[in-house]
């Protein structure tokens, strides 16, 4: 599979908002053990605190991460946060003796960030329903948020 293209003229720098897709090398179903999402998890969220990012929602699919992150000042920059978190979450999980973890590249889209972000929270915790994992979004262990409680959003879904 080709890298997906970058939007044109787009700098991928400043207060944006980001629904963004990474997938395991060859769709190895990675994510169906705790302890190597919670690892992939916590090296995500060292590079989102360290590029001043929010993460404002996740979902760890078997094969596949979706994440809804804000920049949180003029210089947050999509592709460093993408290509260390990306980074970091491979290397821990090299270094488990797990082999590669991520496929190149990763799918974005671009959304306002003053425009409400429930539509794409409700898109990433009812992925695990539409891939019938589950058949609702409270019984999957893989998603969350670390701007709001994941009840809160559940409720408002």
């Amino acid at each position: 599979m080709s890298r997906p293209k970058r939007l044109a003229g787009f700098s991928y720098v400043g207060l944006h908002r980001y629904l963004l897709t990474f997938r395991t090398l060859n769709s190895a179903r990675m994510f169906e053990r705790t302890d190597i999402v919670g690892d992939a998890l916590s090296q995500i969220r060292l590079t989102a605190t360290l590029d001043r990012f929010a993460i404002l929602a996740y979902c760890f699919m078997p094969d596949h991460l979706h994440l809804l992150v804000d920049a949180m000042n003029d210089e947050a920059n999509l592709r460093m946060f993408v290509k260390m978190a990306k980074q970091r979450s491979g290397a821990s999980h090299a270094l488990r003796g797990l082999g590669r973890i991520w496929q190149e590249g990763f799918w974005d889209d671009i959304l306002r960030i003053d425009d409400d972000p429930l539509p794409a929270i409700r898109y990433i915790f009812e992925n695990p329903v539409r891939a019938r994992l589950v058949s609702s979004p409270r019984e999957y262990p893989y998603l969350g948020s670390d701007v709001w409680p994941v009840e809160y959003l559940l409720e408002r879904l």
